[in-house]
């Protein structure tokens, strides 16, 4: 069998407030194991499960994540949720993106801890549809239950196209990034230092940021 020409693309969604080297390391194993030609970072403007919490303005979290990727060929920012009405489904970028480059393969990067809420994000089936899992291991998190997803969607075997990533797990979160820097605390090693120098030029994150 010969392999596919059509453009793998890999997916990874999120607030990225700030990126860190744990979503940077996520994304290269998954190009890596997934043999993934790009991987799209897009920045969530309005997280359906956020929408009660205030986020860092869209505009300044891309321009973390475009020094983030900087001499990654490999890597992109895709800006497609910055003015889209309402909060930023899943489904709903999947759908946009297939629509814009039909020829490609796409594939929808997502934490073990969050596949067992998958069954409860709007139109989960045509995620599945449009997109294959790529499921990386999180800290603390249970190897990733095919079986469990199946059931709760009424899928059999053929219909789930998932790839279960080995990754190192970095136990990072942009909350506690945010609130080290809150408290004067170093985030040295735990960001790319030209974010670090971003967040500190801006007055990202502190008490007194305008």
């Amino acid at each position: 069998m010969q392999p596919s020409t059509r453009p793998q693309i890999g997916i990874f969604g999120g607030s990225f407030d700030p990126v860190h080297l744990g979503h940077l390391i996520t994304a290269e194993q998954c190009r890596e194991q997934a043999r993934l030609d790009q991987v799209w970072f897009v920045p969530a403007a309005r997280p359906p499960h956020k929408l009660d919490q205030a986020l860092t303005p869209f505009a300044r979290r891309v321009e973390m994540l475009t020094l983030a990727l900087a001499g990654h060929a490999a890597f992109r920012v895709e800006e497609l949720e910055r003015d889209r009405p309402g909060p930023s489904y899943t489904v709903d970028t999947l759908q946009e993106l297939a629509a814009r480059q039909p020829d490609a393969n796409w594939h929808f990067i997502l934490g073990a801890d969050s596949l067992p809420e998958l069954p409860g994000w709007r139109e989960p089936l045509r995620i599945l549809e449009l997109a294959d899992l790529l499921v990386v291991a999180r800290p603390g998190s249970s190897d990733p239950d095919v079986d469990v997803l199946k059931a709760a969607l009424g899928l059999t075997t053929e219909e789930v196209r998932l790839q279960v990533v080995a990754a190192p797990l970095i136990g990072l979160s942009s909350t506690d990034l945010r609130q080290r820097v809150r408290a004067g605390r170093s985030i040295r090693y735990l960001v790319p230092r030209a974010v670090e120098c971003y967040i500190q030029e801006k007055k990202l994150y502190r008490e007194d940021a305008r």
